[in-house]
């Protein structure tokens, strides 16, 4: 039967994709491993490897096409000794016959592998045959994954198996999930499926019943607050003299910023708090450091540390002396984190990305500086993989190389705090009854107020302080 290849889903937050370029033509031999075409998500630019062997027998989206919806139909793939005309003339007419898909290495203990078992076929019900290079290397959920309570899958055993994909509210569950879930009293449609396009499976819902999992219910709904409804386009522009302005289309990335955000502040109670820390120490011991870095043969100096990589380094230090901090809140239960992941925002071209800094409590000054610089240099040219900018446990803004003396991120979530960096500036200060010029930068820190309350907040960010006024402490 003829192998469908959709458009997949490469992050959780993206729906559609610019098909960038095929790197095969209609009529190529495919092979396993082959890049068949590049992929531009709403964070990064990714190759897309075949799976499967066979003959490229039409390609139904052409190059440079943009905005094409996760899980549409891109090309065909005609398998060895099939019609490659049939099956292009055929081409998004009937599901092919569904063969196991081979695992994919999660990056991490916490991605869990692909679920098997009850009543559950380990293969997909509707068929990708290709999967993208870099998700190989990152999660075993690379594959699009509609929502749980989206879509219900029908399916007909045969040789020729066939889907039905229709959208109802009906939750896509196993029937061992549903009687685990009825016999606990909990509601399906929040549970969060990780089973084959979403479907809630038993581990869901055993992990439900300890408070993971489980999605928050709608936040007007739950506090009966009304609707927000927004003006539409055709008011805004009405305000404005035609010819007066010009109308740029919002990529990708700037509709992800948009919505991200609006769900964070609408659902995300933000408390604000702000400390000034003398940095005159940490300056100092920047250059000092600098100074002393080795060079190679060109005079080129193995890392060169700046005053953000301190900002850090203190922070995620400062979430392990405050463990009680370093969380995420989720309806179920509290998520307490072991290890420091810090995000750290980098302004791209039409928006911005966090590359997260892995276990940075148990990096060196010089390695999370050479990291943040390669993180920085292929944010910019669309070339991160998903894993090393989802997640994380806080998160750093810094504007200060602006001139910004201080402002309040929005937290990104599933952080539960950001931490707010202004520029350092030599200021007039008060100390022991005199006044002085001291080297000082402003540091605020938005919580989640449901996680981290104010008087928590306040003991982190004292934690804070007390390691980058002295960044001796944090080689200790």
């Amino acid at each position: 039967m003829p192998v469908n290849i959709l458009m997949p889903a490469l992050s959780p937050t993206m729906e559609k994709g610019n098909l960038a370029k095929w790197f095969k033509k209609e009529g190529d031999k495919v092979k396993p491993g082959d890049v068949i075409a590049e992929i531009e998500t709403d964070k990064a630019t990714m190759e897309y490897e075949a799976i499967d062997e066979g003959t490229l027998a039409k390609i139904v989206v052409p190059e440079g096409t943009q905005d094409v919806p996760v899980k549409a139909l891109i090309a065909v793939l005609a398998e060895e000794g099939e019609d490659v005309k049939a099956a292009a003339a055929g081409a998004g007419t009937g599901a092919p016959a569904v063969k196991p898909v081979p695992p994919v290495k999660p990056p991490s203990a916490a991605t869990p592998p692909p679920p098997t078992g009850e009543g559950v076929s380990a293969r997909p019900s509707t068929p990708v045959r290709s999967a993208p290079k870099a998700a190989e290397a990152t999660s075993a959920r690379a594959v699009p994954q509609p929502p749980a309570a989206a879509v219900s899958h029908q399916r007909e055993e045969g040789a020729g198996e066939k889907v039905r994909i229709a959208h109802t509210n009906r939750v896509f569950s196993s029937p061992l999930a549903r009687r685990l879930a009825k016999e606990a009293g909990i509601d399906l449609a929040r549970v969060e499926g990780s089973g084959p396009h979403g479907r809630v499976i038993a581990r869901d819902v055993e992990a439900a019943k300890s408070g993971r999992g489980i999605a928050a219910p709608a936040a007007a709904a739950a506090a009966g607050a009304p609707t927000v409804q927004t003006p539409t386009d055709e008011k805004i522009r009405a305000l404005f003299e035609p010819g007066s302005y010009d109308a740029v289309p919002h990529d990708n990335v700037r509709k992800v910023i948009a919505r991200r955000l609006l769900e964070a502040k609408l659902t995300i109670p933000h408390f604000y708090l702000t400390l000034e820390c003398n940095i005159g120490k940490l300056v100092a011991a920047r250059e000092e450091i600098n100074a002393a870095a080795p060079k190679d043969k060109d005079g080129k100096a193995a890392y060169k540390i700046s005053v953000n990589d301190f900002v850090i380094k203190a922070l995620a230090l400062a979430l392990q002396r405050v463990p009680d901090a370093n969380v995420t809140w989720t309806e179920g239960a509290m998520l307490r984190h072991k290890h420091s992941d810090i995000g750290v925002a980098v302004s791209i071209p039409g928006g911005l990305i966090t590359p997260v800094v892995r276990q940075a409590e148990q990096k060196s000054l010089s390695v999370i500086s050479n990291e943040m610089k390669d993180f920085a240099a292929r944010a910019r040219a669309r070339k991160l993989a998903p894993h090393e900018y989802q997640g994380g446990t806080s998160a750093v803004s810094n504007l200060g190389m602006y001139g910004i003396k201080e402002f309040y991120a929005i937290i990104n979530p599933p952080h539960a705090t950001i931490l707010s960096v202004g520029a350092g500036e030599e200021r007039v200060i008060v100390r022991n009854g005199k006044i002085e010029a001291a080297h000082m930068m402003t540091v605020g820190l938005a919580t989640d107020h449901r996680a981290v309350d104010g008087a928590l907040g306040a003991v982190l960010l004292g934690a804070f302080k007390a390691l980058i006024e002295n960044p001796v402490m944090m080689v200790v």
